[in-house]
């Protein structure tokens, strides 16, 4: 940073700035985390309707293991077994 002195009007627009841009950041993140949790809810409600029904829990944990595998190929790592359960 640099060691010049800032006028008032300055340090009062680099303040308003910085809580602008540390606002953005703070709903950008929540919104990312209610959109992953939403989606988390609905790849689990999907698995438990729609695929496993009345079946097994054995049956589920191969089906939620094999997706998993799947999805971290085309989307990363972010849906592990862990995450989608």
């Amino acid at each position: 940073m640099s060691s010049k002195k800032l006028l008032p009007a300055e340090e009062a627009l680099i303040t308003d700035v910085r809580g602008l841009i540390d606002e953005a950041r703070a709903s950008v993140a929540f919104s990312v985390n209610a959109a992953l949790t939403l989606l988390y809810w609905r790849i689990g409600r999907r698995i438990r309707l729609d695929i496993l029904g009345e079946k097994r829990a054995e049956y589920g944990a191969e089906i939620v293991a094999s997706l998993s595998r799947q999805l971290i190929v085309e989307y990363g790592s972010g849906f592990s077994e862990k995450n989608l359960r």
